[in-house]
C-alpha cells in the first residue's frame, strides 16, 4: 500500500464558526485570524494505491462554482487537485474509486465538473466508482434549511446520473469491518448524518482520515465543536470516545483542514486528550 497526501485547495472560514461556543481569545491561540476574523483552512484529500485499485479519499470544492461562490471563502495559495495528482505521478482517469466522507461542497464538490460546452455537469473520475452510504444520500438530496447550503444539488446528482454511484450499508454498530475497499469506517452523525471516517492500516500504523470530526489541531479538546455540527451535543460523545482511543491506540490522525498542520497524535494529559506530535504526510508515508 502507498499513501498520498493530495491537496486540493485552500481557503479561509470563519474563525467564530469553526469553533462554535468556544471564545476567540481561545482558539486564536492556535488558529490566528486575519482582519475579518477568517481562519486558515485546507481541503486535504488523501490517496490510496492498493493493488489494481486507487482509491482517492475526498475532492475538495473542485472549480466549478462562480467566481462570486467562491468569493465567500477567500481561496488562497497555488495548491489544485490536478495539480496534486500529477506530483503523486496520476491523472483522474486512473482513479478507481471516490469514497465521501460526506457530501457537503468542500468534501465532494471536486467530483463532478462543467462538462466541455458548460451546459450540464458530468462525473469528474469516469472510471471512478463513487461511494457514499443510503443515510447520508437520502440526507443530503433533502437537506434540511440549516445545511441547504452546504449540499449543492450539482455536485450530488451528476454522480447518481452518472451510474457511478455505489452504497455503503452501515452495520448494527458504528464500526465497520469494510473489505471492499481495504480500510475500516469509523460512522458519525455529530457533524452531519452518517459521516464516515475511514481507518487505515498502514505498515503497522492506523491513519485516520479525520474529516470534520476532528477539522485541525486546534479542536482535540472535547467541548471545541464547529458551530457547523448539526448535532452538537452527539459531537461532544463521538469525539470524546474517538480521541481517547486515538490516545490510547496511538492513531495518526490525518487532518483534512488544517493547513499548517498535516498528521498528528495525541496522549491523555491532566487537562483530557492533548496534542502529542505533529508530523508531515513525508515523515509517515
Amino acid at each position: 500500500m502507498k499513501l498520498y497526501p493530495i491537496e486540493a485547495g485552500n481557503f479561509k472560514l470563519d474563525g467564530g464558526a469553526m469553533f462554535g461556543v468556544v471564545p476567540k481569545t481561545i482558539w486564536s491561540k492556535t488558529n490566528p485570524a486575519d482582519a475579518n476574523n477568517l481562519i486558515d483552512i485546507a481541503a486535504r484529500c488523501l490517496l490510496i494505491e492498493e493493488g489494481n485499485k486507487l482509491i482517492l479519499i475526498d475532492t475538495g470544492m473542485g472549480t466549478k462554482q462562480s467566481e462570486k461562490f467562491f468569493g465567500y471563502y477567500s481561496l488562497w495559495g497555488d495548491h489544485s487537485l490536478d495539480k496534486s495528482l500529477k506530483n503523486a505521478g496520476f491523472h483522474r482517469d486512473d482513479i478507481t474509486d471516490v469514497f465521501m466522507t460526506h457530501l457537503h461542497f468542500d468534501h465532494c464538490g471536486g467530483s463532478v465538473n462543467w462538462n466541455a460546452d458548460k451546459t450540464g455537469y458530468e462525473v469528474a473520475f469516469k472510471n471512478a466508482s463513487f461511494w457514499t452510504n443510503d443515510n447520508h444520500w437520502e440526507w443530503a438530496t433533502k437537506p434540511n434549511s440549516r445545511e441547504k447550503a452546504s449540499f449543492l444539488h450539482e455536485n450530488i446528482i451528476p454522480m447518481q446520473e452518472s451510474g457511478q454511484l455505489k452504497f455503503i450499508n452501515r452495520p448494527d454498530s458504528d464500526f465497520l469491518k469494510n473489505s471492499e475497499l481495504g480500510f475500516d469506517i469509523l460512522f458519525a452523525d455529530g457533524h452531519t448524518e452518517k459521516q464516515m471516517l475511514p481507518h487505515i492500516n498502514y505498515k503497522g500504523k492506523t491513519i485516520v482520515f479525520c474529516a470534520d470530526l476532528l477539522p485541525t489541531a486546534g479542536h482535540i479538546p472535547i467541548p471545541y465543536v464547529m458551530g457547523y455540527d448539526t448535532r452538537p451535543l452527539l459531537t461532544l460523545d463521538e469525539k470524546a470516545k474517538f480521541m481517547n482511543a486515538a490516545a490510547d491506540n496511538n492513531y495518526y490522525l490525518f487532518l483534512e483542514h488544517d493547513a499548517h498542520n498535516q498528521i498528528i497524535t495525541v496522549e491523555r494529559t491532566e487537562k483530557g486528550v492533548r496534542l502529542k506530535e505533529v508530523f508531515s504526510c513525508e515523515d509517515i508515508f
